[in-house]
C-alpha cells in the first residue's frame, strides 16, 4: 500500500483529502505544522507528500527543503507564477492551486507515484537474489549487505545488465574502463576472485561463472 502524507493546518481540507485518498487504497499521515511535518518524516518515510504552504510553525517552502527523494505536490491558495517556478524549482514535483478537483489531483497523485517508481527502477538492477543500487552502488546478497569496490561493482553491474550472456575479458574491461581506468587483463581476474568470494561468504553460492578462454557470466541458480 503505498502511504501519502497531508501535510495541511485546515482540518477540514485534509479530513476530505483522507476520505478522498482512504477509498482509493492509499494509506494516509497528517501533520498540521511544519514542525510537526518534520517530525514526521523523522519517523516514517511516505510514498508521495501533498503539502500545504501557509503552516503554522516552519512554513511549507522550509518543509520542502527537508524532503528528499519524496515526490511532493503543493497545494495553496497562491496562484502566482512565480511562486509556482520557484518551487517547481526548488524541489517541488507539481503545484495545484486551491480550490482544486479532487479527481484531478488523484489523476497527478497516481502520475507522480509511477513516475518515482519508474525512476526507482531504472537506479536498481535485480537478478535472482542480488540487487544492485546503481546510485549508491549498494549490494544486497540475500537482504545482507555486501560492501564492494569500485571495481567489482562495475563488473557486477555487467554481468547482471547482461544476465544470460557471456561477457568476454576485451568486453568487460572496454565497457568498465570509463568507471575504472585503473583496471586491466593482468588485475581482472584477482578482481572476480575477490568478488566471487564475498558473494559466497554472505551465501554460500558461486554467482559468477568463468567460460573458460572467453571471460564470465552470471551462474544460473537453481529454483
Amino acid at each position: 500500500m503505498k502511504t501519502i502524507a497531508i501535510i495541511d493546518d485546515d482540518v477540514h481540507i485534509g479530513d476530505m483529502l483522507a476520505e478522498a485518498l482512504t477509498q482509493e487504497g492509499y494509506g494516509v499521515l497528517r501533520a498540521y505544522s511544519g514542525t510537526e511535518a518534520l517530525y514526521l518524516f523523522s519517523q516514517s518515510k511516505p510514498d508521495l507528500v501533498l503539502l500545504d504552504l501557509m503552516l503554522p510553525g516552519l512554513s511549507g517552502e522550509e518543509v520542502l527543503a527537508h524532503i528528499k527523494g519524496i515526490p511532493v505536490i503543493v497545494l495553496s491558495a497562491r496562484a502566482d507564477v512565480q511562486d509556482k517556478i520557484h518551487l517547481l524549482l526548488n524541489g517541488a514535483a507539481d503545484y495545484m492551486t486551491k480550490p482544486f478537483d479532487t479527481k484531478e489531483l488523484l489523476a497527478r497523485i497516481t502520475a507522480q507515484l509511477r513516475k518515482a517508481a519508474q525512476q526507482e527502477e531504472s537506479t536498481a538492477l535485480s537478478v535472482a537474489d542480488l540487487s544492485l543500487d546503481l546510485l549508491s552502488l549498494t549490494l544486497t546478497v540475500q537482504g545482507e549487505a555486501v560492501k564492494l569496490t569500485r571495481t567489482e561493482s562495475a563488473i557486477l553491474k555487467l554481468l547482471m545488465q547482461n544476465p544470460k550472456q557471456v561477457i568476454a575479458k576485451s568486453v568487460l574491461l572496454d565497457r568498465i574502463s570509463a568507471d575504472t581506468p585503473d583496471c586491466t587483463e593482468r588485475s581482472l581476474k584477482q578482481h572476480i576472485s575477490n568478488l566471487r568470494k564475498k558473494l559466497q561468504a554472505v551465501s554460500g553460492v558461486d554467482y559468477i561463472e568463468t567460460v573458460w578462454g572467453i571471460g564470465f557470466k552470471l551462474a544460473q541458480q537453481k529454483p
